[in-house]
């Protein structure tokens, strides 16, 4: 492997890491906020999903033999989140883990896409084939959790209708 290309790999994989990162700390926020509206199954829903990003930043950390994520450094998402992150903006506190999953299911779709355009880039084959893999990875979770949701009552009309709202005091 040349030095560009093993500098563009270690650049992508961090680039990657960061994603993971990102996306279990906000996932982790969500299901924070979701107990503080005592909404119970979405905040363990949300738990579990940032355990699993979490889990997928190891995988990298491990992959690329590093210990700690390293900064990511010279790329700026496309959007003001990353492909894999949830804007707060679209949660709901009395949202149904229906609604969860199809955050997560946007998310991880996002994800795949971001990947699968950088496998087809002309970067150094190397990271077209991390690429690939990646989004092979997203396609799976998008699997996943489309399962999920076929097992998950859609919320019935209605369903964020709160007779007694949260007042906010100053």
């Amino acid at each position: 492997m040349s030095p560009k290309t093993q500098a563009s790999t270690q650049e992508f994989m961090a680039q990657a890491c960061a994603m993971e990162v990102e996306a279990a700390e906000r996932y982790t926020e969500l299901a924070e906020l979701m107990r503080a509206h005592n909404n119970r199954k979405v905040a363990e829903l949300f738990t579990k999903l940032a355990r699993i990003e979490g889990l997928h930043r190891d995988h990298i950390m491990k992959r690329m033999g590093w210990k700690e994520a390293p900064p990511p450094e010279g790329f700026q998402w496309e959007t003001p989140e990353g492909p894999e992150t949830t804007d707060p903006g679209e949660l709901h506190y009395l949202m149904t883990p229906w609604h969860a999953l199809q955050l997560a299911l946007h998310n991880e779709r996002r994800a795949a896409e971001f990947f699968e355009r950088l496998a087809n880039t002309d970067m150094p084959p190397e990271v077209c084939a991390e690429a690939a893999e990646m989004a092979e990875d997203e396609r799976e979770h998008v699997r996943l959790i489309e399962e999920w949701i076929a097992k998950t009552p859609k919320p019935k009309p209605g369903w964020d209708e709160d007779m007694d709202p949260p007042v906010a005091v100053d």
